[in-house]
């Protein structure tokens, strides 16, 4: 699937074989917010088990179309929070409850999923650092990740500093003066939550960094541009916070940055210079040198607009229209 979270798919699958919770007809429901999802149907599609993704609606549709090519279905629900009855793990144990032969392997409450990066993810990452990590700068979706690896690591080198890195307008983060903010979302998929997954374990992480969804963006489009790095969204996010937690690093220390997932998946997103200027995080090009394009409404000498009624005739409406020298008028329903 081209993730990080492919580890955990596929052993999640094989503990649930194994403890016989699958059959050849059984159905895997997973909400996600789109690897994981793509890690699963993968194995789905190989095994022969069916596969549906709940994913919320900001997820990108370049993952929509990944987990159809692969044979899955996808549900879209509302942006929201985790107890809204319309969410992604409301629906997904709605759908579990109505299809027979269906299990959620819940990712966000699975041991499996840090014990697979407990592993493998981790091993990875010391074998070939040759056992020498000054620093891991990790973010946190499921929390799967952030466990496993900074468990075997803090065993094996307890005094690798394991730095968490979440987006503005998540929770996660410690202390919780950290998450204050008027945000309530994030653009970048894949980490940060309002609310703390069961499989994170907070305890291996030393301190935290906050980073911007601007400087996420623009961190992972500059990796493209100047290091051919074709990577995700969260990817710039953790990239930020290393550069931010390397400052306390001495020279010759070793820093490994996790890349969750590369660039497939947001074509259409922040790769985009037209999504990003939809956004907000580039400007919107003045193509015909308008004069009045960077100036506010408030700078402008704007003539008062009159409005007129729901109850005013057709007669008087022209009239008003004749003696303001306009073609459009607002009407205002007064009992609104």
């Amino acid at each position: 699937g081209g993730s990080v979270k492919d580890r955990i798919a596929i052993a999640m699958i094989e503990d649930a074989e194994s403890r016989g919770l699958l059959k050849s007809t059984s159905t895997i429901i997973e909400p996600t917010s789109g690897n994981a999802g793509i890690g699963l149907a993968v194995a789905c599609a190989v095994k022969g088990y069916k596969c549906i993704c709940v994913m919320p609606d900001k997820t990108s549709m370049e993952k929509e179309n990944i987990l159809t090519s692969l044979g899955a279905k996808v549900i879209r629900t509302p942006d929201t929070s985790v107890d809204d009855p319309d969410g992604v793990f409301h629906i997904s144990r709605k759908l579990a409850a109505s299809i027979p032969d269906s299990i959620i392997l819940q990712q966000f409450k699975n041991p499996i999923n840090p014990l697979a990066h407990y592993h493998i993810t981790a091993m990875e990452i010391f074998d070939q650092c040759d056992g020498e990590i000054d620093m891991i700068v990790i973010g946190v979706g499921s929390g799967g990740t952030m466990t496993g690896v900074g468990r075997k690591i803090k065993e094996l080198l307890p005094n690798c500093t394991i730095v968490g890195v979440d987006p503005v307008g998540s929770f996660i983060a410690e202390p919780p003066i950290l998450n204050e903010t008027t945000l309530k979302y994030t653009e970048v998929e894949g980490i940060g939550h309002d609310y703390y997954p069961k499989t994170l374990d907070k305890s291996v992480v030393d301190y935290w960094i906050k980073v911007t969804d601007k400087e996420s963006l623009h961190m992972a489009r500059k990796l493209h541009r100047e290091e051919g790095i074709l990577c995700g969204s969260s990817t710039g996010s953790l990239m930020s916070g290393a550069l931010e937690a390397a400052r306390n690093l001495k020279e010759g220390q070793k820093c490994v940055v996790m890349f969750p997932d590369g660039v497939g998946n947001y074509l259409t997103k922040f790769v985009s210079d037209y999504w990003m200027e939809s956004k907000d995080f580039l400007p919107r090009p003045n193509i015909f040198k308008h004069w009045w394009w960077d100036i506010t409404v408030s700078n402008l000498s704007l003539a008062r607009t009159e409005t007129i009624s729901l109850n005013m005739t057709c007669g008087e409406l022209s009239s008003m229209l004749y003696s303001q020298g306009v073609d459009v008028l607002p009407c205002v329903d007064q009992n609104r």
